[in-house]
């Protein structure tokens, strides 16, 4: 059954690092949810309470556009492998981008990755787990790399260029933050 804690636990901790995909849900007060899956190597656990993760150039920036309006976060992690597990972290989040206060120590964290847009940064309120069971197995074969050639393709300046034709606004014509909007 589940269970709440008001920090991440070592377990926990060792859990979400072996996680090769995590959910992340963001609202504004009016307008769509929304929930996006997230690979590559883009989370750290930086303490009890807080959580990083690197966001990169896509075809929305919902997000982004959310935490402005309204700085709820919600972040999923299934067990799609071993015993079952489901765990959630809910929190406050901001949005770091890039030049801005922070974004240099925030970004260190994380290998280099073409179309870097944002750091997200959580500060975990909550801890949830449940118990997962009819979650199926799954088995992990390996990373996608076809974002990664886009954005190497696009360039800097291409990517910023992106950033202001399609990333602006979220799907509800809500700024998102991008720099130099």
């Amino acid at each position: 059954m589940g269970k709440r804690f008001d920090a991440i636990t070592d377990a926990q901790r060792e859990f979400i690092a072996a996680q090769k995909l995590y959910f992340v849900a963001t609202a504004a007060p009016e307008g769509r949810v929304n929930l996006s899956p997230k690979g590559m190597d883009s989370l750290r656990v930086l303490g009890e309470n807080r959580v990083i993760w690197l966001n990169v150039t896509g075809s929305g920036n919902e997000t982004a556009a959310h935490l402005l309006e309204s700085p709820r976060m919600t972040l999923m992690f299934a067990a799609f492998e071993g015993a079952p597990l489901i765990l959630r972290l809910y929190g406050t989040a901001r949005a770091v981008h890039p030049g801005e206060d922070g974004w240099a120590a925030l970004i260190a964290h994380f290998p280099p990755l073409p179309g870097a847009r944002q750091v997200f940064d959580l500060q975990v309120e909550q801890v949830q787990t449940s118990c997962g069971m009819a979650v199926p197995f799954f088995d992990y074969t390996g990373e996608r790399d076809a974002l990664n050639r886009w954005a190497e393709n696009k360039g800097e300046d291409g990517i910023r260029a992106y950033w202001n034709e399609r990333n602006a606004t979220s799907l509800d014509g809500k700024p998102t933050g991008i720099p130099g909007q």
